[in-house]
């Protein structure tokens, strides 16, 4: 009998029932030049999002120009239409970037500042993860505090 309220419950709330992902992968999204993104990372102010694609990895790139560091924190699929020096090896742990020889060789630009070849940063590392807890959660369970308070009230009135 009380499996029933239970299922009832769970159809009165469909918006705050049980949210459930079993294949969400949560990575940080975010750049260091963003408050609490550089170093040390705040990740209080970054939770983490979903990344969209089933088989993600989270990236962190480090690029360095002198003293200056920019480090970037984004899920995979989300870089690879945007970045040609990604490394071919996504398992975990931290790569150099791949050199690509065919970046803006048909275009003639002599403004240095758009940074066409992406030689700007003197030294561009790729990290990789996908079994730390801190940078991602293979899934989590959300429920909702109605919920909770129902099914406790439930279950003491019997």
């Amino acid at each position: 009998m009380k499996l029933v309220f239970v299922i009832a419950a769970i159809l009165l709330f469909p918006n705050e029932s049980i949210a459930w992902s079993p294949f969400s992968l949560y990575c940080y999204r975010c750049v260091s030049t963003h408050p609490g993104c550089g170093t040390p990372f705040n990740w209080l102010w970054y939770w983490g999002e979903v990344c969209p694609e089933a088989d993600d990895r989270c990236v962190k790139i480090i690029e360095r120009k002198g003293v200056e560091t920019i480090i970037t924190r984004e899920c995979l699929s989300s870089l690879r239409s945007v970045r040609t020096d990604i490394p071919e090896d996504h398992y975990e742990g931290c790569r150099p970037a791949a050199r690509d020889v065919r970046l803006a060789h048909y275009v003639n630009n002599s403004i240095k500042e758009l940074d066409i070849k992406r030689d700007h940063y003197d030294e561009t590392t790729w990290c990789f993860c996908y079994f730390d807890n801190r940078c991602n959660g293979a899934s989590t369970i959300l429920i909702s505090i109605p919920l909770i308070i129902f099914a406790y009230l439930l279950a003491n009135c019997s």
